[in-house]
């Protein structure tokens, strides 16, 4: 798919993938609008990038119509979407209604608001790309995290729905799902950093590069992780082998007081 003078939405693009991302398509020529809630980022990468800032939140339903408001008033059409914004709380089944609430608003419901508002125009057009920044942890699991592990998984089921209901309607739907990346998520996971960075932390311009190339051959998988697709094959074949395997790692970190 070319991208230049394609309009593009990225959303958490102040930081991380999301910035990578918003970096890569702008350089091959696309017209990028960057969304972040972090106000500033968001300025500061659309100022280097020659983009448009349009911060805010980019979950909640007024947020997401605000936003897609705001990209059609500066790109006119919006051709490709990149639901990048994704968190990460609450650990073990402590976690508080909040954060799995919150997981789910903004891992799962921010795509759907914003394909039921980016669907209809692209069916009448007969085009339209909506990437979704997953996880392996959509495809696989994760450990530590049960709302992040399942709203991933959300995100990704909501991915293959798309696509099997729109792809006829010459609608492209992708569902990037890295590893460990380098980026404040990586940092900030404590006792599961090891785990996540088991096959190499990658930095978010290699993700985006994955991203970029996958962009050309329409790939509903986008795996900057290759062994992924080996866990993923091994999960669907043998699950309780699979799980067994997971919860050897589980004890092992209990071993090490990681989730002390």
């Amino acid at each position: 798919m070319p991208v230049r003078d394609r309009g593009v939405v990225v959303t958490g693009a102040g930081h991380g993938i999301g910035r990578a991302l918003a970096t890569r398509l702008a350089a091959e020529g696309a017209r990028v609008v960057v969304n972040d809630l972090d106000g500033a980022a968001a300025r500061a990468v659309a100022e280097e990038i020659g983009g448009w800032a349009a911060p805010g939140d980019a979950a909640s339903e007024p947020g997401v119509a605000a936003l897609v408001e705001t990209a059609r008033g500066h790109l006119g059409d919006i051709d490709v979407w990149i639901g990048n914004a994704g968190i990460d709380r609450g650990r073990g089944l402590d976690a508080a209604e909040a954060e799995w609430a919150a997981s789910h608003e903004v891992n799962v419901m921010a795509h759907v608001r914003a394909a039921r508002l980016l669907v209809p125009t692209w069916v009448e057009r007969g085009a339209g790309r909506f990437v979704v920044t997953a996880s392996a942890a959509g495809l696989l699991t994760t450990l530590g995290n049960p709302a992040y592990a399942v709203s991933k998984h959300g995100c990704v089921a909501f991915a293959e729905w798309l696509s099997a209901t729109y792809r006829h309607r010459g609608i492209v739907v992708q569902a990037v799902c890295p590893q460990g990346v380098r980026t404040r998520m990586l940092d900030d996971s404590g006792p599961l950093r090891d785990l996540l960075s088991r096959d190499g932390a990658l930095t978010p311009e290699d993700v985006a590069e994955a991203t970029w190339r996958a962009l050309h051959d329409d790939r509903f998988l986008v795996l900057p992780h290759p062994r992924v697709a080996d866990y993923y094959a091994h999960r669907a074949t043998d699950p309780d082998r699979w799980l067994g395997g997971m919860n050897r790692i589980q004890r092992q970190l209990e071993d090490e007081g990681a989730f002390r």
